[in-house]
C-alpha cells in the first residue's frame, strides 16, 4: 500500500447482499493507531467473537458510521446499486478528516473521496475487517428486531438469507414488508398469490 501507511484510512464493507429480506448495512469506520487487535473477515468469525470485536471497534475507534438501504430502496434501483448507496452513506456518516477510504470489493460508489477498491480487502485489511464486522453485527441485531415482528419467519435465525426454512414460511405465511420483492425467490411466491387471486 505504500504511501497509505502516514494516511488516516477509512474501512469499508457491507453485509446483506444475498438475503430475501431485511436491508443492506455498510460500515466506515477509522481504527485507532492504539487498536492492534487482529480483526479478520467477520464471515470467519463466531458469533460471540463478532460481537466482541464490534463492541471493541466500537469503543475505541476514531469514528465509525453505518450506513442502510431498506428493502423498499433494494427493489427501487437493484441490489448492486444499494450496496453502492450504503457504503456512500456510511462515508457520508464519517465527521472527521480523513485521506483515502478502502472499500472491499471491486466496485467504487460515485462519490468525491480519494478511494480503492480491493478484492477480498476484508481478508488483507483491518480497517476494511473491523468495518465487515461492524455491518455484520449491526445488520443482525436489525433482523432479531425484525424476528421480533414477523416470529413465524424466524429471521433471527437466518437473517433474511434464502435457507429453507424461511422459503417454507414465505410459501406458509406470504411476503412481508421487509421482503426485497425483486427477488426471485421472493418474486415467485407473489406471481403464485397473484394467480391464485386471479382464479378466485
Amino acid at each position: 500500500m505504500g504511501g497509505f501507511m502516514d494516511k488516516i484510512i477509512v474501512g469499508v464493507d457491507e453485509a446483506g447482499r444475498g438475503p430475501l429480506a431485511g436491508p443492506v448495512v455498510a460500515a466506515a469506520v477509522i481504527l485507532s493507531v492504539k487498536d492492534d487487535i487482529p480483526y479478520m473477515d467477520s464471515k470467519k468469525c463466531s458469533e460471540t467473537d463478532r460481537r466482541w470485536m464490534a463492541a471493541n471497534i466500537i469503543k475505541h475507534s476514531v469514528c465509525w458510521s453505518i450506513g442502510i438501504v431498506t428493502p423498499t430502496e433494494i427493489d427501487q434501483v437493484n441490489i448492486l446499486q444499494a450496496t453502492m448507496m450504503a457504503m456512500h452513506r456510511a462515508v457520508d456518516g464519517i465527521k472527521v478528516p480523513f485521506d483515502w477510504v478502502l472499500v472491499d470489493g471491486n466496485r467504487l460508489p460515485d462519490w468525491p473521496y480519494s478511494a480503492k477498491s480491493e478484492v477480498k480487502g476484508d481478508q488483507r485489511f483491518r480497517c476494511i475487517a473491523a468495518a465487515s464486522i461492524i455491518a455484520k453485527v449491526f445488520r443482525d441485531q436489525i433482523m432479531v428486531a425484525i424476528d421480533e415482528k414477523y416470529p413465524q419467519y424466524a429471521f433471527a435465525g437466518h437473517k433474511g438469507y434464502p435457507t429453507v426454512k424461511h422459503v417454507q414460511a414465505l410459501e406458509s405465511y406470504g411476503v412481508t414488508e421487509e421482503h426485497r420483492l425483486t427477488f426471485k425467490p421472493v418474486a415467485k411466491v407473489l406471481k403464485k398469490i397473484t394467480f391464485q387471486l386471479d382464479l378466485e
